[in-house]
Order: structure tokens, then sequence, then C-alpha cells
């Protein structure tokens, strides 16, 4: 029996990935802060990433099972959309303690369990390599963070036998869509700086977020991931090609072409 971690396990993405690890006969340890379902092959357990205990206690559960983990499979995250100048400092804090920190204090704390050719798999974003849209703007400076933190771990774990990956996808149809367009809603109602340009750029996500896949995609890709012997770096999963077309230009024309939408 081979042992792996998801994080975020409850979400849409994770539970798609647990019920697609445990398919390919894997025991999956199903980490979250809200409960997971119980079945066979998959023990639900309970962690707030934010917190260093928390996430200790996890790790004693594991290892009193297992010294030996196949993979960590990173998915739990927090989207945050909103004005870099008006967001509140909670808020701002909250999102790289969840999107960056977590992943870290995970990491850090399971290696012992890691050996080699064990594999950490941790999903960014499409908007990760690209020029952030305005009012997302935390959200990507969490996940591009989150991405060049990737790379560096890979280059040092290189080291001991231990792959690092990382999973791009565009839009997915998960619960996370629907937090996205909550997030926008408010946004557009509490905003005192940009009124107008916020029903605007409330289009353009629209526009993006309508070309979505199915959780089960990714899930499937972290799958092959996981049973590849030499995974690549860098999977990206539906792309968007307005948003690579525009990345494209120049970042001046860039700024022109968002001012000339939004203003």
């Amino acid at each position: 029996m081979k042992y792996v971690i998801v994080t975020g396990a409850n979400g849409g993405m994770g539970k798609a990935a647990v019920s697609a690890f445990k398919k390919a006969g894997y025991f999956v340890f199903a980490l979250d802060i809200a409960e997971c379902e119980k079945q066979e092959n998959v023990l639900p357990i309970k962690v707030d990433l934010t917190d260093e205990n928390s996430v200790l206690s996890a790790f004693n559960m594991v290892s009193s099972i297992t010294d030996d983990l196949a993979a960590i499979v990173h998915f739990a995250g927090v989207y945050t959309l909103d004005s870099l100048v008006e967001i509140s400092e909670e808020k701002f804090v909250k999102a790289f303690n969840i999107n960056v920190f977590g992943v870290y204090r995970i990491n850090k704390t399971f290696l012992p369990l890691l050996k080699g050719g064990s594999k950490i798999i941790i999903t960014t974003s499409e908007l990760a390599p690209l020029n952030p849209l305005p009012f997302t703007g935390l959200y990507a400076v969490t996940k591009s963070t989150l991405d060049k933190y990737a790379y560096s771990l890979r280059m040092e774990l290189q080291l001991l036998n231990i792959s690092v990956t990382v999973l791009r996808p565009g839009a997915v149809n998960t619960g996370m869509l629907g937090v996205s367009t909550a997030e926008l809603d408010k946004f557009c109602s509490t905003t005192q700086l940009y009124t107008c340009n916020a029903k605007r750029f409330k289009g353009i996500v629209d526009r993006v977020e309508a070309r979505n896949v199915p959780p089960e995609k990714v899930a499937n890709k972290a799958l092959k991931i996981l049973n590849k012997k030499r995974p690549k770096h860098i999977y990206k999963i539906n792309r968007n090609p307005l948003l690579l077309l525009l990345n494209v230009l120049p970042a001046r024309m860039q700024t022109w072409i968002i001012k000339k939408i939004l203003k």
C-alpha cells in the first residue's frame, strides 16, 4: 500500500483527487480544515494549515500509521479578490498564510516521511507566471510566490531524490468559482474607489471563468504525475487564450488596454 497526503481534500479538486488516488490503490490522508467524508482507504484529518500545532498533530497521526509517504499533493488555497489599497491587513496576511505558508508548513513538517522517489505536487495557478489583472493582484502574488517557492524547493530536494512538480490549472469548475463570483460581487458593492471599473471588470472575469474544466481533469493529471518516474516540473491545464495573448504584449501596452477597458 502506498500512502499520499492531499491537502484541501474537502474542496472540488481535493475531493476529485482523493477519489482518483483511492481508485488507483493509494491510501489517502485527507487533510482539510473542514471534516472530510470517511471512506475505505481514506483517513480524514482535520487540520488548520495556519496553525503549526495543528499541522504537527496531523503529522503525529500520519506517522503513527506509516513512515513512508509516496507523495504530498497540495490543493488547499484561498481565493482573494480585492483592491490592493482597500483590502484589510488581516485579509492580506490570511491569503499568504494559507496559500504560501500553509504549503511550507506541511512540506517542512512531513519531510521526514518522504523517501527517495517521493513526490510533492503543488497547485498554483495559470496566473502565477502572468502579469496579474487588477483586483486579482493579491491572489496572483501569492500564487507566483508559491510558484517560485516550488522551483527553489525542487532545486534543493532533487539532492534527496524527491521531486517537486507544479500544477497550473486555469479555471476549474469547483466551489472556488462560486467563491470567486461572491468575492467579486462583494468587492463591487463595497469598493469606494473603483465602482464603475469593478462592474466592467466583472464582465471580464465572467468570460474568463466561463471556459473551465471539471476538477476530475486536474485530479487525473495529478495521478499521472504520481505514477511517472521522472515528472516534469510544470504541467499546465486549461490555459486561457485571452490571458496568454494579453501577456504576450509589452507591459506598457497591457496596462493601457486594461485602462481603456475599465476606465
